[in-house]
């Protein structure tokens, strides 16, 4: 492990999940057929990894060892989370002792890594402390469902987009918004979303009337007040959404996109910025961001679609 690892005390937050995020096989959703390991052969139709392992990467900071030290909270599926073994090409996480990362990040890590032959190292971290975590160096890269935001980018560089992710509410199929067809018809409902998102902060106080409940810290726990009737709805982008829906019949996934009744922001450069998914890397560190968006560019959005779907397919039950 690198010594600047040292300073990260999150090991204890990232146990108490542990037992939720045990292995489990996929259930159908829609994915590509399962190969006799259960996980989906994706190899026709992603294009193979690039071989950039001749590329001098030895300069750029954060690199110097060969290995890319990659932070993401474990608790946020399809994105990412803990698991007990190795099953499914899950990666040890460094700092909890005897758990497994995996998810569509650690599936995009991987591929930046075998490009250029690095070693991946992954860091559970709280949602919270993944942009302060890069800027001072103690990670290399955030890859966890992190939002291109102008705001965001004020404070990080980021490579990609790696996913770009619709948003969209998700309700149980009992409750009066199953119906919905625009935010109007969410008017007065009691919701939540997951905190530090622009789905807390931006998407539900367009909501006429919304009863927004205190941010929920992981999208588990987002997910939990739904199930358990706390809130009538929630927001999240489309991964979530299907990722839940994928594990529990009884969800409904509202997507209003590309009508009247959509969230509204001031124009569409405002909505790519939201919609956008990128990965984190410290202001100023332009190879490295270079290095990652070289293994983004031979991909396609279909392509980043399949892995979604791939993910989804082997995330556990939450």
């Amino acid at each position: 492990m690198k010594k600047k690892l040292l300073a990260l005390g999150l090991a204890l937050v990232m146990v108490l999940g542990l037992a939720a995020c045990s292995s489990s096989d996929p259930k159908e959703s829609g994915t590509p057929a399962p190969t006799d390991s259960g996980t989906p052969d994706v190899t026709a139709t992603v294009p193979p990894v690039a071989d950039l392992t001749g590329t001098d990467t030895s300069t750029i900071v954060g690199l110097e060892d060969g290995v890319l030290t990659v932070g993401m909270e474990c608790t946020y599926p399809p994105y990412n989370w803990m698991q007990l073994d190795d099953s499914n090409g899950a990666v040890p996480i460094s700092n909890v002792p005897g758990s497994y990362a995996n998810g569509y990040d650690v599936i995009m890590a991987k591929r930046i890594c075998e490009a250029y032959g690095w070693e991946l190292e992954i860091v559970s971290s709280a949602w919270e402390s993944l942009t302060p975590a890069v800027q001072s160096g103690a990670m290399d890269a955030n890859i966890a469902g992190q939002s291109m935001t102008a705001e965001r980018m004020l404070e990080v560089d980021m490579a990609g987009p790696y996913y770009y992710a619709t948003i969209v509410c998700v309700t149980t199929k009992n409750s009066p918004y199953a119906s919905a067809t625009s935010i109007a018809d969410l008017a007065g409902g009691k919701c939540t979303a997951q905190s530090g998102t622009i789905w807390y902060d931006s998407c539900l106080p367009q909501i006429t009337d919304a009863e927004v409940l205190a941010p929920a810290d992981t999208a588990p726990a987002m997910l939990m007040q739904l199930q358990t009737g706390t809130v009538d709805f929630v927001c999240t982008d489309m991964p979530t959404a299907m990722g839940a829906a994928a594990k529990d019949d009884n969800l409904v996934i509202l997507n209003f996109s590309g009508t009247d009744g959509d969230f509204q922001f001031a124009n569409e450069e405002e909505r790519a910025e939201n919609v956008n998914i990128g990965i984190a890397v410290q202001k100023d560190n332009t190879a490295l961001k270079d290095a990652i968006d070289t293994v983004l560019s031979d991909m396609t959005e279909e392509h980043f679609n399949i892995l979604m779907d791939q993910a989804i397919a082997i995330q556990p039950e939450v």
